[in-house]
């Protein structure tokens, strides 16, 4: 496994692949969850991703799910110490603003934001979260009191560094500025959706919308900010990559993809290496090395992403596939 530091060195140090456990304890079962967990451990993994929705959508789910899980797990192996947890607030269901999802997300306001960690420091069995997201954009809360809730987590100690998921660039530029101007901890992660593939200009990806997509812009914004970690979730487009079974996501149904995917399993016959590992390579080999958030459902897919971990991609490769 390879190792890195979030936050331009600033942040705890992580393994440089992220499990994301979205469904774990809802459409993945406890036990495969488990023996999924356990060999991210055995590989050296240390970075968890998870959130206080995962999985309301499924039947029966309630939110609690994957952090309840992940609660057990680290529980039942002693691995709380030896474990960055990641988890998100905003988008958990409240009741009081009706009974759609996901019309009625909780949202960014101070007391959600408090009454978030306190649900998952609960969930998780822990007192502290290593690193804690906005979940998605709130134009309904002022920026100001949002970012001034999130800092106050980290000046209490029960948060390590923030991030935000699903916020267009310039929110994200705007929270970290004002945050600065006041000596306040900013966020540090962004985790947004990014792969090889590029999707056309202005597709929304359902409830994200466009601003789900790590474009240009966030991206040449985090590459001025030393302190900045891209984490991508999405990356695998749902085994598209490699399973005939599966097609690209219709965001991504433009000219270029075509290209783009020849130069993509191209460059994996070169290197007898699948296209998921090639992906896998090419954003954590990247110059600012991006995190992949894995969305595995069983040991195999997880062995699978691990081999990206030693797979190298020279300089020639890396040109041939940003050229496509």
């Amino acid at each position: 496994m390879r190792y890195l530091r979030l936050a331009g060195g600033g942040g705890p140090e992580v393994s440089a692949l992220c499990l994301g456990i979205l469904p774990f304890g809802s459409t993945v079962d406890e036990e495969t969850s488990l023996a999924v967990l356990d060999r991210f451990a055995e590989a050296g993994g240390t970075f968890v991703d998870t959130a206080n929705n995962y999985s309301i959508w499924a039947p029966g789910g309630t939110g609690d799910e994957s952090e309840e899980l992940l609660g057990r797990w680290m529980r039942s192996r002693g691995r709380r110490d030896s474990t960055v947890v990641a988890t998100k607030v905003g988008a958990r269901p409240d009741p009081a603003r009706g009974a759609e999802w996901p019309a009625n997300w909780e949202g960014l306001g101070a007391d959600t934001v408090r009454a978030g960690i306190e649900g998952s420091l609960r969930r998780l069995g822990t007192d502290r979260v290593d690193l804690y997201y906005a979940h998605i954009e709130d134009a309904t809360v002022p920026m100001e009191e949002t970012v001034g809730a999130f800092a106050g987590l980290v000046e209490e100690g029960t948060v390590g560094i923030l991030g935000c998921s699903n916020h267009a660039s310039w929110a994200v530029a705007a929270a970290r500025q004002y945050a600065a101007d006041r000596g306040l901890a900013r966020y540090a992660c962004v985790q947004q959706r990014y792969t090889y593939l590029q999707p056309r200009p202005g597709a929304g990806f359902g409830t994200q919308g466009p601003r789900g997509y790590a474009g240009t812009d966030l991206l040449d914004y985090i590459g001025t900010q030393e302190d900045m970690t891209l984490l991508a979730y999405g990356s695998l487009i749902h085994g598209a990559y490699t399973r005939a079974d599966k097609r690209v996501l219709e965001q991504y149904d433009h000219p270029g993809t075509e290209r783009r995917l020849r130069v993509l399993r191209e460059v994996a016959r070169e290197t007898g290496a699948t296209a998921n590992q090639v992906v896998l390579a090419w954003l954590i080999g990247a110059r600012k090395p991006a995190i992949p958030v894995l969305g595995v459902s069983s040991v195999a897919q997880l062995e699978e992403a691990l081999g990206a971990v030693d797979l190298e991609l020279d300089d020639g490769l890396r040109a041939k596939l940003d050229a496509a």
